[in-house]
């Protein structure tokens, strides 16, 4: 029994953990919606990160709720939290997109996502018991993890490219490393495969950014910080 209440304590802890890394990294596009709220447009800022962001956390909510994981609470409060921030952004860049053109197209892909979200929530129902229900939802919310988590790697070309740091903040790096290596240690000690994977692959991915950070930043000081690529 001793044993039993340990391990639950250290379940509860790596992914009560996890969602307060998580919390800090929703918080990372602030800044941007700041200067979108200041200038009453969008400017160049573009809405489709936040909406796949968006379809990310529904089906990583759907994988976390009981009918489908049992003992995943952990996995669906991180996810419900940012899906309530994906919707306030979305929410905001709607209302201050530039054009008509603009706001259309935010509203079709939305509508898109919801389907799609949809389609696989209504397919793991219909046509799948436990335990293939939990497999088929976890393979679908493992992909769509893996394919976040891997968005990064871009502005790290951007930062090898150029030696510089500005594009790549240093808490955004520090909050992903320390939010995958609290859901990592969850899905291992739930011995949950959808779980540690992807958010394994979110530690390498963290601690090479920080590698980078390190390393350019001594190399290299940006000269001009007036107009950093906000994430």
């Amino acid at each position: 029994m001793d044993s039993l209440s340990l391990y639950e304590i250290s379940c509860f802890a790596a992914g009560f953990a996890g969602n307060l890394f998580a919390f800090a990294l929703f918080l990372s596009p602030v800044p941007t919606f700041k200067r979108i709220l200041k200038a009453k447009s969008t400017e160049q800022f573009d809405g489709l990160p936040y909406l796949l962001s968006l379809l990310n956390c529904f089906i990583c909510l759907w994988y976390g709720l009981p009918w489908v994981s049992d003992g995943r609470l952990l996995v669906a409060t991180v996810n419900g939290t940012g899906a309530a921030f994906q919707l306030a952004y979305i929410s905001l860049f709607f209302i201050y997109a530039d054009s008509r053109k603009t706001r259309l197209r935010m509203v079709g892909l939305l509508v898109l996502l919801v389907c799609a979200f949809a389609l696989v929530a209504h397919a793991s129902i219909a046509f799948f018991d436990q335990p293939t229900r939990q497999q088929f939802v976890g393979a679908v919310s493992m992909a769509s993890l893996i394919s976040m988590f891997a968005s990064p790697l871009a502005v790290m070309g951007v930062v090898i490219r150029t030696e510089c740091v500005e594009f790549m903040p240093f808490y955004l790096s520090l909050s992903t490393l320390l939010m995958s290596a609290s859901f990592a240690a969850y899905g291992v000690l739930l011995r949950d495969l959808f779980i540690y994977l992807p958010n394994g692959l979110g530690v390498v991915l963290g601690a090479t950014q920080l590698t980078l950070y390190a390393y350019y930043s001594r190399k290299w000081r940006c000269k001009d910080t007036s107009a950093p690529l906000l994430a």
